[in-house]
């Protein structure tokens, strides 16, 4: 029942969008200009509640505690440092595009040292650094943390990841990334996927919608990525990508079914075929019972008492069912797998074996 209810689902998740369902060109791509650049950085989170590294664990906690001090003008010479209560963090962040000097963004705050809990502190100003190595923004403020982990004597629970958290516009961007579109004679349109079919698709609409807006075809598919834009007269390159970014066009693909075994979860596209192949599928189950028994030594015997080893092995095969797939759209593929009845991990197992066949007419992505 499990089974079936799985494929229903799955089914119904599927064909909810009809094949090459319409998609704007700005869900499908994206401008080459407007990139993110990841920052990244480390410092310290303040004021845990005992939770912070043991800074003889951790003594790089200590070395960048003592020279935050020493910054600020107070003498940290002496005697070992024993606080609980600082954390040393790796911060990291997405610089969005466009962006200018004095915007907020978001960062994520990780744990480097042994801290079990960063809930309740506060991060001290952090620069971040881009791949070349120029700071672009820095960040401070109180971290965000959605786990928590609480311990006794005997047990510890913990949920989600104490030791993760994000500070909300707690980045205060220093410097601009220069990606201006002003000076360029194009614009250059990257698929998220990869597809020459819908390249070209995205080409011709640009180019109908130009034909009549312009008066010229100005775009150009250049491989299964990229599309080149030429700029037109008397626009912005702003105004002109707001009114092509909307166009609508029928995005392709390549057939895949995704399968993740970890959690048995199993996704099969809308293009996926296959040919005719007969399954049989069936699990054996074995059952290994150990029962010690106890042997009694004869009367007025100098026997002893001793134990017996007693194994009892069970083995269980199920009948088996033999069922024809022939799957020439999803529909028919998805009824086929639920008449065998089986698990997802089962299906997992089917479609693996399909593929070895040479009957499965499509990609299979393991995860």
């Amino acid at each position: 029942m499990m089974s079936r209810l799985f494929l229903s689902v799955l089914m119904a998740l599927t064909l909810a969008l009809p094949a090459g369902a319409a998609s704007r060109i700005k869900d499908i791509a994206m401008l080459q200009a407007a990139r993110d650049n990841q920052l990244v950085g480390y410092g310290l989170v303040i004021g845990l509640q005992g939770s912070g590294d043991s800074l003889r664990n951790s003594p790089f906690t200590e070395q960048s505690m003592r020279a935050m001090l020493e910054n600020l003008g107070i003498a940290s010479e002496g005697g070992r440092a024993r606080a609980k209560n600082v954390a040393a963090v790796i911060v990291t962040a997405n610089l969005p595009p466009f962006v200018q000097s004095g915007a907020r963004i978001d960062v994520s705050v990780s744990s480097l040292g042994d801290a079990t809990s960063l809930a309740g502190g506060t991060l001290v100003m952090t620069p971040l650094r881009a791949a070349d190595g120029e700071i672009y923004a820095v960040a401070q403020g109180s971290v965000i943390v959605s786990g928590f982990s609480a311990q006794g004597q005997a047990e510890t629970l913990t949920q989600g990841v104490p030791t993760s958290g994000r500070v909300p516009n707690g980045a205060i961007i220093e410097r601009k990334v220069e990606a201006s579109m002003s000076d360029s004679a194009s614009l250059v349109l990257q698929l998220r996927n990869a597809d020459f079919s819908t390249a070209v698709r995205v080409a011709d609409a640009i180019n109908t919608y130009t034909g009549s807006r312009f008066g010229a075809r100005l775009a150009q598919e250049e491989d299964a990525r990229t599309i080149r834009i030429r700029r037109p007269k008397g626009i912005s390159y702003a105004r002109f990508y707001a009114e092509i970014e909307n166009l609508m066009v029928e995005s392709d693909g390549p057939a895949r079914v995704v399968v993740d075994e970890r959690t048995g979860t199993v996704v099969i596209g809308n293009d996926v075929r296959i040919s005719r192949v007969a399954i049989s599928h069936g699990t054996l189950t074995v059952r290994i019972t150990e029962t010690p028994r106890v042997v009694q030594p004869e009367p007025f015997s100098r026997g002893e008492t001793a134990i017996e080893p007693f194994t009892e092995i069970e083995a269980d095969q199920p009948d088996a069912n033999v069922a024809l797939l022939d799957g020439p759209n999803l529909q028919t593929l998805v009824s086929g797998l639920n008449r065998l009845g089986v698990k997802p991990d089962g299906i997992i197992a089917i479609l693996q074996g399909i593929k070895s066949a040479g009957a499965l007419q499509a990609e299979l992505v393991l995860q």
